[in-house]
């Protein structure tokens, strides 16, 4: 690996991000000038036809029980930035605590699931799948519930897109993100301050 985890972690905490190109190479190090976050209060929403397909209770909830599967499944798109090298970065950050696969299922059968990195108390969202209907969607409503209840501070989706749209996702500018080392709403402040890591 061309990085070390605590490479990684510092990285992530100054706001960029590891992805390959569309076709699956040139690993390297982004930033954005916006990004994007999911609330972790009552700005956070979803669709009320998920909200009876809660009430239906299909899917059970799990923390890493598939985590391999849930990278392979996140990478596993026509087009994917989640690179072989990305994938056995995220092998290596799991086993050092750091990234966690947040997971949907159906008895035996992984649903879905979403990818993200713990960095103090922050979540940053990486990637999210589905094999059965809903099952990303349920995962992310319930990842948002564990993260209130573990008192994380911020969930970082990093890209803005329609679907995270739906459940209230907003975008901030690159500035606010940083902050200026004295802001501590900022959250690069909070990522740096959080203590919490799920169970």
């Amino acid at each position: 690996m061309q990085w070390s985890v605590n490479e990684i972690i510092n990285a992530y905490s100054q706001g960029y991000f590891l992805m390959a190109d569309e076709h699956g190479q040139n690993l390297g190090w982004f930033s954005s000038r916006q990004r994007t976050l999911i609330p972790l209060d009552a700005r956070f929403k979803y669709p009320r036809s998920l909200q009876r397909i809660l009430n239906q209770e299909r899917f059970q909830i799990k923390v890493n029980a598939g985590f391999t599967a849930v990278v392979e499944g996140c990478a596993s798109r026509e087009t994917t930035w989640i690179s072989t090298e990305l994938q056995q970065i995220y092998q290596t950050l799991h086993q050092a605590g750091i990234a966690y696969s947040f997971e949907t299922w159906q008895g035996d059968e992984l649903a879905g699931g979403v990818l993200g990195l713990v960095i103090g108390g922050a979540f940053i969202g990486e990637s999210m799948f589905y094999r059965i209907p809903d099952g990303s969607k349920v995962a992310l409503v319930k990842l948002v519930e564990h993260l209130r209840q573990k008192k994380f501070m911020l969930f970082d989706a990093q890209m803005m897109n329609p679907h995270l749209a739906r459940f209230g996702a907003y975008v901030i500018s690159d500035r606010h993100y940083h902050g200026n080392g004295k802001n501590m709403g900022s959250p690069l402040i909070l990522i740096r301050l959080g203590t919490f890591i799920p169970q």
